[in-house]
């Protein structure tokens, strides 16, 4: 099967880790067909790359508007392979991760596939930091399947698409994805609207491993509580989108069982005194509670 790898950036300062991606892509056995690294309106990061970058190829964001779903797109429209795979520019492939994401495409009622991510913290991850919610630093969560199984959703840092069904759906929706501070959920978006165009089903791959860097300023509650809101708000703008009522059935079965096993453990370490699961019980409540709170917000935004 040939596949192709698409890795989107946007600015010089994460230079030193989209190498390391490019680099990780390239090393992959059986390997891609092409590498395309696609630079979101950034002329100089462009011609660096195109100066520097070797074994690739780079491209412009073809999409007039700044942000990460056009330059996905321009790079899945780019190439002519029946299945794409899609890393961020900060995310390190281990080897087999490009196999393990296109295993399961043998099946031909799989439509796309996403593979584990791990938070690799740069200042040591604190110890109130909630399995449940390493979502936050874009990481797979307490939750998610162990063993491959089918999801509703993947995330596009470590994604594999069939090209005809991405093609079909017009890809991702540009404007509602991630632009400067803004988060959106364009990936779970995306996932639906294949989902509901091909009858396909997505795989989560657990064994399709790569990292994905957390820097020690975003290691704080402060950026954990804004990513929960934005979060919230993003939830409640995708199912503005999606008038299917199990559009959000995921995120239901996370609040039900997920959360409240989550806090029970950490309560349950602190009676037994291990560790700092008072605090992990308790970021899971304020945690909820920001995201609650920006699900309000937006809900209101648009009255």
């Amino acid at each position: 099967m040939r596949v192709g790898v698409v890795v989107p950036c946007h600015h010089e300062k994460r230079w030193a880790g989209l190498t390391v991606a490019v680099g990780s892509a390239l090393a992959q056995r059986p390997a891609p067909a092409e590498v395309v690294v696609v630079v979101d309106h950034n002329e100089p990061l462009y011609q660096r790359a195109c100066r520097e970058l070797s074994g690739v190829t780079v491209l412009r964001n073809g999409c007039p508007e700044r942000g990460v779903s056009g330059n996905r797109n321009t790079g899945v429209f780019h190439l002519d392979t029946p299945v794409v795979a899609l890393l961020d520019d900060d995310g390190y492939a281990h080897p087999g991760w490009l196999a393990g994401l296109t295993a399961p495409l043998a099946d031909p009622a799989v439509c796309g596939t996403g593979g584990a991510i791990r938070p690799a913290w740069r200042s040591g991850r604190p110890g109130w930091v909630p399995d449940e919610f390493l979502w936050a630093w874009g990481g797979s969560y307490t939750g998610l399947p162990t063993t491959t199984a089918p999801v509703r959703n993947v995330w596009a840092g470590s994604m594999a698409v069939r090209r005809d069904v991405f093609a079909k759906v017009d890809g991702f929706r540009v404007g509602f994805g991630k632009v400067g501070d803004r988060s959106r959920p364009e990936d779970t978006d995306l996932c639906l609207r294949m989902t509901e165009a091909s009858g396909g089903r997505w795989m989560y791959v657990p064994d399709a491993l790569i990292d994905h860097p957390v820097p020690a300023d975003k290691a704080t509650l402060r950026y954990f509580l804004i990513r929960c809101y934005n979060e919230g708000r993003g939830k409640v703008a995708l199912a503005r989108l999606h008038r299917n009522p199990t559009s959000l059935h995921s995120e239901r079965a996370y609040l039900r069982r997920t959360l409240p096993a989550g806090v029970a453990r950490g309560l349950g370490e602190a009676v037994r005194g291990r560790g700092a699961g008072a605090a992990r019980a308790a970021a899971i409540l304020v945690g909820t509670a920001a995201a609650a709170y920006g699900g309000l917000v937006e809900t209101a935004v648009v009255r």
